[in-house]
């Protein structure tokens, strides 16, 4: 097996976790569609994924899946920040909106940097897929062929992102319509209550 085994398998490994409808992505989609410092949270994010993964390849993967008093605060957290974010995109979904071709960065980078770690770092969901899964996967190589394993799942995670947050821009045009608008935030705030209450139900099995 050379070097190269295990990155591959990183990144691939990392891209079937990472690429999947949820809280962060829908959040990263919504920023880049309103040119709102995406670019920002997308490294915001990549470079969450790449702290944690690092924890886990690094062993702390098997402390954190043994340890229900680390998990259970985090999993009612996320459930209820997610329930009011899910609010909040109610609440946009009713009044409309639409996408101005100027429209550009409307928010304050601090408040945007901050709501990124929060959507981020309050969702369990990046714990097990990151430090508990990548890292406890990462054990199956000897030496460091399991640092360059979780180097290409660090890869991944910048890969996607960025393919979101500049992808999403190709959107725009279609954001033009307050139907549209109206679409987007219902689906978000749908996949948010769905993500809470299955932290929810974790929190209570825990």
């Amino acid at each position: 097996m050379t070097m190269f085994t295990p990155y591959i398998q990183g990144l691939g490994t990392g891209a079937g976790l990472i690429i999947a409808i949820g809280a962060q992505n829908a959040y990263v989609l919504s920023q880049s569609i309103k040119k709102n410092h995406h670019l920002t949270v997308c490294l915001v994010c990549a470079l969450c994924d790449a702290v944690l993964i690092t924890l886990g390849v690094m062993g702390t993967g098997d402390l954190v899946a043994n340890n229900p008093i680390l998990m259970k605060p985090a999993a009612w957290g996320g459930a209820a920040f997610l329930t009011w974010y899910g609010f909040g995109s109610i609440r946009s979904a009713i009044k409309g909106g639409k996408l101005e071709s100027e429209e550009v960065a409307t928010t304050e980078i601090g408040k945007v940097i901050l709501l990124t770690l929060t959507i981020t770092l309050l969702n369990p969901h990046v714990y097990l897929d990151t430090v508990v899964m990548l890292g406890s996967m990462s054990g199956q190589y000897a030496g460091n062929a399991r640092y360059i394993f979780g180097l290409g799942a660090i890869t991944a995670s910048f890969l996607w992102f960025y393919s979101l947050g500049l992808g999403g821009r190709a959107l725009a045009p279609i954001f033009r319509k307050p139907s549209t608008w109206r679409i987007l935030d219902s689906l978000i705030a749908i996949i948010m209550w769905t993500i809470a209450f299955n932290m929810a139900g974790k929190a209570i099995s825990v």
